[in-house]
């Protein structure tokens, strides 16, 4: 079995004798060449540069025995092919060229029809990297949420309150809508593309949905992504990340998606338990275990593995991205221990 085939055996929640395993933020800043390529290179000339995008993919393929490839992207190329750039501050976080804060600006935003031409450099790297895969590897793209990309316009960057996105969603529902329908569009039309590009699976990172009160979330957020699901291929695997929405999991699996990926907060086992058998999980190990130690690592990891034992549908990875500082010996370890596990 390849590792696309163990992949989307995990998607359709086929039994299988170990999870498949990738990693979010897979590649990045803990990688020693992706350091030195980041030197040269800018983030964003990276994202824009087919053939520099393609190589920070593989790099941890190179490195780890992965069964899944995502796409070096970025979820702000939505707003940015929009007309509304982005860059990061020299303080971390990041800094949109200017705040939405009216509704003749919403309007003013590039129509999603512009998106495939203004984006397709991100077309033309899943083609590189499904020619340099050949099938052996899962091809995963991705995008933001419609809500975690508005929280970005409309605050103007990174935000600790949210305050200006979730005064607007009270206060001027029309304009809200109106941004949030724009955005949706987009990100069917950016969907369609990758898939046609050849991503074997898309992620939407609902990024931001854990701080919209519980009642307002599927207003805010959810009702926009099932819109999505809807448009786009039946039955082709999406998988949602929405951090910090555990009492909103059962609500995320009727939307359509295949795949819920889960943060580190949840017991995945009785997640597992609580969804339909159809709909697989993602997760959950936490994010900081891989700055700890390679017996750690083997020691939690094979912790959840054996909590799933004997479940079909799950697909392991983290509960949220890999940080900065996680060691390369941990990251090996827990490579080791998914691959050699038995179900």
């Amino acid at each position: 079995m390849t590792s696309r085939e163990r992949f989307l055996a995990a998607c359709a929640c086929q039994p299988l004798d170990r999870p498949p395993l990738w990693v979010m933020r897979q590649a990045g800043r803990y990688l020693p060449e992706y350091r030195a390529l980041k030197a040269k290179s800018s983030f964003l000339e990276m994202v824009r540069t087919p053939e520099l995008a393609q190589e920070v993919t593989l790099q941890p393929l190179r490195r780890f025995a992965l069964d899944a490839a995502i796409l070096f992207s970025d979820i702000l190329v939505i707003p940015e092919a929009l007309g509304q750039g982005y860059k990061f501050r020299d303080q971390g976080g990041i800094a949109m060229e200017y705040r939405l804060e009216t509704r003749a600006q919403v309007d003013a935003l590039a129509p999603a029809s512009a998106v495939p031409e203004r984006l397709h450099y991100v077309g033309a790297t899943l083609a590189l990297l499904k020619k340099e895969l050949a099938g052996t590897k899962a091809l995963l793209g991705f995008g933001g949420s419609p809500w975690t990309l508005a929280t970005y316009m409309v605050e103007g960057g990174s935000s600790e309150e949210f305050e200006r996105i979730k005064l607007l969603f009270y206060t001027d529902r029309g304009m809200f809508d109106a941004l949030l329908e724009k955005l949706t569009a987009s990100l069917i039309a950016y969907f369609k593309q990758q898939i046609a590009a050849g991503a074997d699976a898309i992620q939407i990172f609902d990024s931001w949905g854990g701080i919209v009160a519980g009642p307002d979330y599927e207003a805010a957020s959810l009702r926009w992504i099932r819109a999505i699901v809807a448009e786009l291929p039946k039955d082709f695997p999406i998988i949602l990340y929405a951090k910090g929405t555990a009492p909103h999991l059962t609500d995320q699996a009727f939307t359509g998606v295949r795949v819920l990926s889960v943060d580190w907060t949840n017991d995945l086992a009785v997640v597992r338990r609580t969804l339909p058998a159809n709909v697989a999980v993602q997760g959950n190990l936490d994010p900081v275990l891989l700055n700890t130690t390679p017996e750690i690592v083997r020691d939690q990891a094979s912790r959840l593995l054996g909590s799933m034992r004997g479940t079909a549908g799950h697909i392991f990875n983290l509960g949220h991205g890999i940080m900065p500082h996680a060691k390369i010996e941990c990251m090996q370890a827990l490579v080791d221990t998914v691959t050699g596990w038995k179900n």
